[in-house]
């Protein structure tokens, strides 16, 4: 028996990869504007325990709304792809993600139709949520029409920041472009309901956009990176720099800090928007470089300046960015990595995350000779390093090396 209980009452949304990070806190959105939601996804678990209302993951504000919309049947949870036929509308959450040789996997969206097609009927609407490579919903409709189905077509990315996505859909402009007239009108009543400023567009067009703003933070991202390596290559303090250049200064109010740019999308993003443009977008690819070496710039420096050989670090913040609970891509783990090719032991420590490897803050800074800020959560504000060294490239301890 599939997970979620009357799994055979019909929906107006149907939500394919409706437990994960994008896909739950939309259906949770779709749920509170009145539209009843099913959440369908193949993690058993993850299905159980957003079924007894307990959030799988840290988003502001989901832990008060999931058990609402679960105790007033406008929400559920479900293994059982039969929901998929009976729902108006069905949501995928599924994208196109790289390969080890940075190449976009666009068969996984010709899998994804395919997998679908026993479930849709004509009349429905098929939106595509997550970020794809560019032509790709193009393509879906095509096979849509191969196949003979008569299902409306958008395409309407997610733009939300990990842990603040229930709270962003309802304050960002929500991006439509659908296929046909009929589903650009479909999917700009839709999303209406959750926002107050939809933005039409045409696919490819909305298919760039989500690709650009990413591909954007993640040479951002670049230049603060470079900056931080060349100041501290001259023995200077990047932070006094950053702070003399943004203090009441509005052309460089947007300038980010330095630190490790990862996680699920930026760098795969950039990825795409490579491959898309013939592998021609250099700066993308300069970024790449920059970003993906600053952790063997860290344990190069520290070792050349304080010495690793023979030492234990210890790595506080396992996630790719601070408070957060998802380590998707985190170089913090590559921080690791080099780091035990250097150190006689590196030890581990995340409040947000549970594995046998990880030991506690306080067990962390006792042992280690040296210490690394991998994520750089407030937790850690109040530790009491007791004068070793703290390599802080994030600028959050007061007892970081200023110069590594």
């Amino acid at each position: 028996m599939a997970n979620g209980a009357g799994a055979s009452r019909g929906a107006d949304i149907a939500v394919v990869g409706g437990c994960g990070h994008v896909g739950l806190p939309l259906g949770l959105a779709f749920a509170r504007a009145g539209k009843t939601v099913v959440a369908v996804d193949i993690d058993e678990a993850k299905v159980r325990q957003t079924n007894q209302a307990v959030m799988p993951f840290r988003d502001q504000g989901a832990d008060e709304l999931l058990p609402k919309v679960l105790a007033d049947g406008t929400f559920r949870c479900t293994t059982d792809r039969s929901p998929l036929s009976e729902a108006d509308v069905i949501v995928s959450i599924i994208g196109t993600p790289v390969d080890e040789h940075l190449n976009p996997q666009v068969h996984v969206m010709q899998q994804l139709v395919a997998e679908l097609r026993p479930h849709l009927r004509a009349g429905q609407m098929l939106v595509l949520r997550s970020t794809v490579y560019p032509g790709t919903t193009q393509r879906v409709e095509a096979l849509l029409r191969r196949y003979g189905l008569d299902v409306d077509l958008a395409y309407c990315p997610e733009r939300v920041a990990q842990g603040a996505a229930l709270a962003e859909i309802a304050s960002l402009p929500q991006i439509v472009a659908g296929c046909t007239e009929r589903a650009q009108q479909r999917a700009e009543e839709l999303f209406g309901l959750l926002t107050g400023e939809v933005v039409p567009m045409r696919p490819l067009a909305a298919e760039l956009t989500k690709l650009f703003t990413n591909a954007w933070r993640y040479v951002q991202f670049a230049a603060a990176n470079q900056f931080f390596m060349i100041a501290n290559d001259y023995g200077i303090d990047f932070y006094e720099i950053h702070a003399a250049m943004t203090q009441n200064y509005p052309r460089t109010q947007g300038f980010p800090r330095a630190g490790f740019a990862a996680g699920p999308c930026l760098f795969k993003d950039t990825m795409q928007l490579s491959a898309f443009h013939e592998n021609s977008f250099f700066l993308g690819h300069a970024a790449m470089l920059i970003n993906e070496g600053l952790p063997n710039y860290v344990v190069q420096q520290v070792a050349r300046h304080v010495g690793l050989a023979g030492r234990t670090a210890g790595i506080l913040g396992m996630t790719f960015k601070a408070d957060s609970d998802d380590p998707r891509e985190s170089l913090a783990f590559k921080l690791a990595k080099i780091l035990r090719t250097e150190c006689r032991e590196v030890l581990c420590s995340d409040p947000y995350l549970q594995a046998d490897w990880l030991v506690g803050p306080a067990e962390l800074v006792e042992r280690a000779d040296v210490i690394f800020v991998g994520a750089p959560h407030r937790a850690y504000r109040g530790l009491d390093f007791g004068g070793k060294p703290v390599v802080d490239i994030w600028n959050s301890m007061p007892e970081r090396m200023a110069v590594l």
